[in-house]
């Protein structure tokens, strides 16, 4: 909730009526106004209201540079009324940390407590006694910071029930005794919410993402989010603010991945916020905190004694304080019924719905889990019965699947307009359950080969509405080359309001020459955040000769700081052959400040092999200002077509302006030519400034050079700095001259370093020499670290040796680890030496798992799924009969109609 504002402050009261002064001088209205200063119209309302807290530091500089009023001098009056508001302490979302109760802030609560005794007070539920560990410390470091005013923000990772939450919970203790607030965003939906106040967020306030996911994880609004956070830590009149998230380690590992070259990059801003702010939480005690759990078992906290008493040597003491082995107990035992109902759930979970699962849905979807024994069984009560079984709570005070009420949406003010409320969570008729955490888990690891049964895609096109639920079993269906039921539930996703639906649709209605059914669905998706809509639109109106209209599309989105769609517009133009008009295009662009569009029709001429008329475009982008690493690229453009000596001036220019990449591309030309002599010092200065690869280039240079000790040295020196590639080539480079030895000594130095590719090779290296079982066990360590190359390798070698079997178990081994490529390769394989139910079993395998790697194919292969299966798979597997696909246009924003 909107903290309110008397709005009677003395300096807010001066500084409204400022800016009220300067919109009369220049006969502006609030539109007008927002539009002059880049802002939204709500924010230069709340911003003029006298009933709305004080508007921030940057929304005031922007209004008045706007208004070309004194910008510190508003500044400076807004700085007066933050302070005067509540003794100091900007209003803000949040309350006291005193006034929360850690189980509302999603800290497990343990025991086996008074179960089945009726509801208890938040008083009465205790905490068990908590055991300090490494990332205790180091978290009490972050928050030390925070208490003598500086920012921070840390990330817990970990998986199920490893305690994350409760670590954060203890570490801001102190901050409660210093008058500190806790925000936690969660109304109407957590991504929604985070994203609306966090600018408003005050002083001293503890930011709570717990289960970051789906804050930044969030399609439409994670990238928004993790920017408006890191805006939050670096400005520093907003601070001190610290900020405290959860992840588990699949979402960790998804967000902070590089994505391959050419695919997109979802998640950039996110994987800048994370760096340097992940911090790892054990999955078991260590002997220490054994010790410790011990003691205070000793000293009387039950809790830890019941809990020890069970998790022995393992040491997965959250775990079981959690509950987790008991809710695995009841799982596996389980009426058919109960059973069939988790396991929908538990599908429904890791294909992507959302934590509140409607009872309506999971009743339908339950039914083909059961046998046709089980099923003719049932009785007309069965589902309250199973639901019933359900709920009992087991140790923790949890169940396995419990009913839950999602929080009502609350707001002041006027109703949102239309789009806005569709775009919210929608409400669901009936009783939702949530599904255990460690049964979630547990879903996602265990079930991870199996397709959901027809029951369970039919109950999801019924019953459920969320735009992102259907969005995200649109994709497993899809991945999963269920083609049939993926288009329906893309048609359902659409006419709830999904952006990705909508915009593929879209493309649909194109492709069928539907240009004005194709317009009104891409309008929708971009009127819902779809990043690429303005670019389609824009190219529809082009591809129809409309080029009026694309422009005006074109500057639209720039206008409203999307320039993207600007760039596209040019190079299509570019590429069509228009150089006119594409130049048109960019110098209205770049007297607009929009220079990169310049470089991006540069880079299409210099790909065409037009090397003057990139050049030109180069130059020009950077008269206008564009940084140094332009003076890099037109460098480079000129050393690609063979003028180095007109390529060597620009580099020393960008150097001059402090770019050191073109310090190590001016030392690469160097050693290119020939002149070892010249590279070097170049090399070392690049280094010097910290250039990582230069130090690489160096080794490479010694090694080459026959200085194998001061190779081993400068790798050494670059790994200690975390680098370890350096280390990796060198074994690679005495593997290429046969020095096995020495090459499996530095392999496994890169490996202590944390490179996975090295660890690959020491798998690659012991199957050579004849160590099956270690060279599995290594190729097993390297796919749990991400990298799949040597159970990939393994798999290809024993089909080789005719080793169908041991073949086929590694590349299910691969698969279980979230990659198919190697069971993809094997049924090809088998396709092309004429065993084709060989290869459908194993295409069927790899559909299964859904893997987008197997769903798309090898770039260099057709697919085998559309070989074999035209229509696609239907759930259990057969082939789908012939269908036609056919696009249903939504032409109420509520109601949509038939197909086409």
């Amino acid at each position: 909730m909107h903290d309110g504002h008397n709005g009677q402050d003395p300096a807010l009261t001066e500084l409204r009526e400022r800016l009220k002064g300067g919109m009369a001088r220049m006969r502006l209205n609030q539109t007008d106004l927002a539009t002059r200063a880049g802002l939204g119209r709500t924010t230069v309302s709340e911003a003029l209201s006298p009933t709305k807290p004080a508007p921030s530091s940057e929304t005031v500089a922007a209004l008045a540079r706007a208004l070309q009023l004194p910008v510190e001098e508003l500044r400076e009056l807004q700085r007066s009324a933050v302070e005067d508001i509540g003794g100091g302490v900007r209003s803000g979302p949040g309350r006291s940390i005193g006034e929360w109760d850690p189980h509302d802030l999603e800290v497990h609560p343990a025991g086996p407590g008074d179960a089945g005794s009726g509801p208890v007070r938040p008083q009465a539920r205790t905490l068990p006694g908590y055991v300090r560990r490494e990332h205790d410390r180091v978290l009490a470091g972050v928050v030390e910071d925070a208490t003598v005013g500086r920012s921070g923000a840390v990330v817990l990772v970990g998986g199920s029930s490893t305690g994350k939450t409760r670590a954060c919970w203890e570490a801001v203790q102190p901050l409660a005794a210093q008058g500190w607030r806790l925000w936690h965003p969660f109304d109407p939906t957590r991504a929604q919410d985070a994203l609306e106040d966090l600018p408003r967020v005050a002083p001293r306030t503890v930011v709570w993402l717990n289960e970051a996911q789906h804050y930044l994880g969030d399609r439409v609004a994670g990238e928004r989010i993790a920017a408006a956070v890191h805006r939050l830590l670096v400005t520093v009149e907003r601070g001190p603010i610290l900020v405290l998230g959860t992840l588990w380690p699949e979402y960790a590992a998804r967000y902070t991945a590089l994505p391959s070259p050419g695919e997109s990059d979802p998640y950039s801003r996110v994987r800048e916020l994370l760096a340097g702010r992940v911090l790892n939480v054990p999955e078991s005690f260590d002997a220490p905190a054994l010790a410790a759990a011990a003691a205070l078992a000793e000293g009387g906290d039950r809790f830890l004694d019941d809990a020890l008493s069970r998790a022995g040597a393992e040491g997965r003491v959250t775990q079981d304080l959690a509950g987790a082995p008991e809710l695995i107990n009841r799982y596996r035992h389980a009426t058919p019924a109960a059973a069939a109902v988790l396991e929908a759930a538990m599908d429904a979970r890791r294909l992507g719905v959302g934590l509140h699962l409607p009872q309506a849905f999971l009743t339908d979807a339950a039914a083909d889990y059961l046998t046709d024994t089980d099923y003719d069984q049932l009785t007309d009560d069965w589902a309250e019965h199973a639901f019933a079984e359900l709920a009992a709570l087991v140790h923790g005070k949890q169940a396995p699947l419990r009913r839950t009420t999602p929080r009502t949406r609350r707001r002041p003010g006027a109703p949102a307009p239309s789009s806005a409320a569709h775009s919210a969570a929608p409400s669901t008729a009936g009783p939702v359950f949530r599904l255990a955490d460690y049964l979630e888990q547990h879903g996602r690891t265990s079930r991870t080969h199996l397709c959901p049964p027809a029951s369970f895609w039919h109950a999801a096109h019924t019953h459920l509405t969320d735009p992102g639920d259907l969005g995200n079993l649109t994709d497993a269906a899809e991945s999963r080359h269920r083609l049939q039921w993926a288009h329906c539930l893309r048609q359902r996703a659409a006419d709830h309001g999904n952006p990705d639906a909508l915009y593929r649709l879209a493309v649909m209605r194109e492709e069928s020459g539907d240009r004005e059914g194709a317009e009104a669905l891409a309008q929708q998706a971009a009127e819902r955040g779809h990043t690429n809509a303005p670019h389609f639109l824009a190219g529809v109106r082009e591809r129809a000769g409309d080029r009026e209209g694309a422009e005006a599309l074109a500057w639209q989105a720039a206008n409203q700081g999307s320039p993207d769609t600007l760039y596209h517009l040019a190079g299509m133009r570019e590429r069509a052959g228009d150089r006119e008009g594409a130049e048109a295009l960019v110098v209205q662009a770049t007297d607009h400040g929009h220079t990169g569009a310049l470089l991006s029709v540069a880079l299409i001429r210099q790909q065409g092999g037009d090397q003057e008329g990139a050049e030109v475009l180069a130059q020009q982008a950077i008269d206008r200002g564009e940084s140094s690493v332009l003076l890099c690229i037109l460098a480079m453009m000129r050393e690609q077509a063979g003028d180095s000596d007109g390529a060597e001036p620009l580099y020393r220019q960008a150097v001059a302006h402090g770019n050191t990449d073109a310090l190590y591309q001016l030392a690469g030309m160097r050693e290119q030519a020939g002149d070892s002599d010249g590279a070097e010092p170049l090399y070392q200065q690049a280094a010097e400034r910290g250039h990582s690869s230069a130090l690489l280039r160096l080794a490479v240079m010694r090694e080459r050079a026959g200085d194998r000790d001061g190779a081993e040295a400068l790798v050494r020196q670059t790994a200690s700095r975390g680098h370890s590639s350096t280390l990796y080539l060198l074994a690679e480079m005495r593997k290429e001259a046969g020095d096995w030895d020495g090459a499996e000594a530095l392999y496994r130095q890169a490996a202590d370093h944390g490179h996975t590719n090295a660890r690959s090779h020491l798998a690659v290296m012991r199957e050579r020499a004849g160590d099956r079982d270690g060279a599995e066990a290594l190729a097993r360590q390297t796919a749990d670290r991400g990298n799949f190359s040597a159970l990939l390798h393994l798999a290809e070698k024993r089909d080789e040796a005719g080793d169908r079997d041991g073949a086929e178990t590694l590349a299910r081994q691969a698969a279980d680890r979230g990659d198919t490529v190697a069971l993809y390769r094997l049924a090809e394989k088998r396709e092309r030496a004429g065993d084709r139910d060989g290869a459908q079993a194993l295409a069927r395998q790899t559909a299964d798992y859904g893997s987008p790697q197997a769903h798309y194919g090898l770039a260099e292969n057709p697919r085998i799924f559309s070989r074999l299966w035209p229509y696609g798979l239907d759930p259990d597997g057969a082939p789908t009969p012939p269908w036609r696909a056919s696009v249903s246009i939504k032409r109420s924003r509520h109601v949509p109609l038939g197909t086409s």
